[in-house]
């Protein structure tokens, strides 16, 4: 069977970030100062601090097909506002407005500062009372319990040291990214594999682990159709999806993980390139033209017939 171990590592370096992480940092601390100085001369009451967050943190953010990625920023006031949620949002979009030449967006959950054909910072905007909980700015609603460094802190649980982990989920990302219908989310992404992961047995070649992983979520998914934040708001992310969608999003897995076991029972490498890159994108490089011999404890091994046992978080 074909091994493309190192072409999945090479796709890992044509996803990340790279060179853009500079870019972005210079413009967060550009954003961070125009947020300090907006509320130093207009709300001086309110002190904000900063705390990257998502997958900017995790390392696990991507560029997508169209080249952008994004960086989550989050501003936090420690004091209980006196103002609303969608109020103390607004402020924020009026600090960063003028920036960039795209206005600012004030979306449900975040103000969205927009680097046209590059990138996108978010700010969501929370506050913490004392030792009270973590709470975020809600446009047009309540302030909601959420505690971002606590989901960063609970996937990095699941990481190994040799990014493994990482990678998987940036993979699962690049795929989701690259169907011409709106998969799960990055975040639902992450939390899909990590509680696979609990599971799966650990294998050094990132094409059998990915999988493996593949099977697990689609089998758990299979059982019941749900992705629990696993820290507050502990909420559902699947809770508004109707059938038609979560039958695609099924059909979608089958599909990949039928074509990723063709991928590693096929013997040329070419061939056997080219089913990962039929859901990965163009991004996945193409193998060469040539059969590669494997022993049958190999192909045991990336079908699950070795007796592996779970790896244990």
């Amino acid at each position: 069977m074909a091994d493309c171990h190192k072409l999945f590592q090479q796709f890992n370096g044509k996803i990340s970030i790279g060179d853009k992480k500079k870019k972005m940092k210079t413009s967060k601390n550009a954003l961070r100062d125009r947020i300090r100085e907006w509320f130093r001369e207009n709300q001086p009451e309110y002190e904000p601090k900063f705390y990257i967050q998502g997958s900017h943190k995790m390392n696990t953010g991507i560029r997508t097909k169209e080249d952008i990625c994004d960086l989550d920023d989050g501003v936090y006031f420690f004091r209980k506002p006196d103002v609303t949620g969608t109020t103390l949002q607004s402020w924020v979009k009026q600090a960063v407005d003028g920036y960039t030449d795209t206005p600012a967006g004030h979306r449900k959950k975040c103000v969205r500062s927009i680097f046209a054909g590059d990138y996108e910072i978010d700010n969501p905007v929370y506050y913490k009372d004392g030792d009270g909980p973590i709470m975020l700015a809600v446009k047009n609603a309540d302030f909601e319990n959420s505690d971002p460094k606590a989901m960063v802190d609970w996937f990095n649980g699941f990481k190994d040291k040799n990014g493994q982990m990482i990678r998987t989920v940036m993979a699962l990302k690049a795929w989701g990214d690259n169907l011409n219908f709106k998969m799960p989310s990055g975040l639902a992404m992450t939390i899909l594999a990590c509680n696979a992961r609990s599971i799966v047995p650990h294998n050094d070649r990132d094409d059998i682990f990915l999988k493996d992983i593949l099977k697990r979520i689609k089998s758990n998914l299979d059982i019941w159709f749900q992705c629990i934040v696993p820290v507050e708001p502990n909420d559902n992310l699947f809770a508004d999806y109707d059938q038609e969608k979560k039958d695609k999003i099924l059909q979608a897995f089958a599909d990949f993980i039928n074509d990723g076991e063709s991928a590693l029972r096929e013997e040329n490498e070419l061939k056997a390139s080219k089913l990962w890159a039929k859901h990965l994108g163009d991004r996945f490089p193409l193998g060469e033209d040539q059969k590669q011999e494997q022993s049958d404890l190999s192909r045991a091994v990336a079908f699950g017939a070795t007796g592996s046992k779970p790896w244990a978080r």
